[in-house]
């Protein structure tokens, strides 16, 4: 995470500091200058809101300090090309503190606008959750819009900033509790020209898979009957978790239809894994059933948590067709390192097979985290 939180540093934040006081001839930006110096302990999140917290103060010492009075000096800023970059992100949550702060709707409804003006130079889709917290409907209304506008990044922010479970991003519990109020923006949006926005498109659709499976096969139904070239890869990404938890109407929609399989012949190619290390598998699958079959065969790590219990993490193997009576033997290597998104604990883990949904065969295993010693 070193890396990221330089995303943020001093030398960016002095340059921000620059541009401003050339944007607004005469203003002088002393809290950004001390909060350029005070950055290196803390996280990119830390960074963003100490920045945004300094752009604050040196906002209020300027005459008629206000949204209004800083939104003209951000859109000055966006003359400069070097006004770019993640230094942008705690100018755009300056920018909506002080719109929540006004209370009023004009301001709302500019600072909404000037995120759709920043974010080709900087993503505005963390910025934004706050405003789609304080009024969801007025937001999303004026969200739905930019489905239409001519830039790409644009057209991206209004799918991947009304994500419900955007990463970094504040939750907006309105996306969760009403799934439906962003599915217009998908339905304008899933056959966008731009690979950039049906990428989040996609993403988009997977969040709502969390918590409104029905909703997002039915919406991946609706765009499969009114398709372009690029519809199935959407629905697929969109689709994903879905189908690594088998749901019957993902799995269809793909083209995975019950089948009558059996899997043999599962082995591991080790007992205990030493971190860091590979553990190789391998089966054999059968089509049991008198028709073809078209398989999505993944498979499943049971990880042993802290406490002893276990949680379960799918993955992709591969997707394959097999003639009736038809067998194949598959094989596949999992890597087990140290991760920033996982912690790795000692003891007995599992590995599963998953074939359309279905679970088949039981592999057990241990794992040791132990340090390599290193020979003198």
């Amino acid at each position: 995470m070193g890396a990221m939180n330089e995303l943020i540093n001093r030398q960016g934040v002095e340059s921000l500091a620059d541009i401003l006081a050339t944007a607004a001839p005469g203003t002088v930006w002393p809290n950004l200058a001390v909060a350029a110096t005070t950055l290196d302990e803390l996280s990119l999140r830390g960074r963003t809101d100490s920045v945004s917290g300094a752009l604050l103060h040196d906002l209020q010492r300027i005459p008629g300090s206000g949204y209004t009075t800083a939104a003209g000096i951000f859109r000055g800023a966006l003359e400069n090309p070097a006004f770019t970059g993640w230094i942008l992100w705690p100018v755009s949550e300056a920018a909506v503190t002080l719109a929540l702060e006004s209370g009023s709707v004009p301001d709302f409804e500019d600072c909404l606008a000037l995120l759709a003006e920043l974010t080709p130079r900087l993503t505005g889709e963390f910025a934004i959750r706050r405003l789609l917290a304080h009024h969801p409907e007025a937001a999303l209304e004026a969200i739905l819009q930019w489905t239409r506008h001519p830039d790409e990044h644009v057209r991206r922010l209004a799918s991947e900033g009304t994500r419900a479970y955007l990463p970094w991003a504040v939750r907006v519990p309105a996306l969760v509790k009403l799934p439906e109020a962003t599915l217009p923006i998908l339905n304008a949006l899933y056959r966008d020209p731009s690979d950039y926005v049906r990428r989040s498109v996609a993403n988009h659709l997977n969040d709502l898979a969390r918590h409104a499976p029905e909703i997002v096969v039915a919406t991946a139904a609706r765009w499969l009957a009114a398709p372009d070239t690029n519809t199935a890869w959407v629905v697929r990404h969109g689709l994903r978790t879905l189908v690594k938890k088998g749901h019957p109407g993902a799995l269809a929609l793909q083209g995975f239809a019950p089948a009558s399989v059996a899997v043999t012949e599962l082995r591991l190619d080790r007992q205990v894994v030493a971190m860091p290390e590979d553990l190789g598998f391998e089966f054999r699958v059968s089509n049991m059933g008198t028709d073809g079959a078209r398989l999505a065969v993944d498979y499943a790590i049971h990880y042993r948590k802290a406490n002893g219990s276990q949680s379960v993490k799918v993955f992709k193997l591969t997707a394959l067709t097999l003639a009736a009576g038809e067998s194949r033997i598959l094989t596949k290597r999992h890597a087990f390192r140290p991760m920033t998104t996982r912690v790795h604990h000692p003891g007995m883990h599992v590995l599963e097979l998953q074939i359309n949904g279905v679970r088949h065969g039981r592999a057990e295993f241990q794992v040791d985290t132990s340090p390599i010693e290193t020979p003198l």
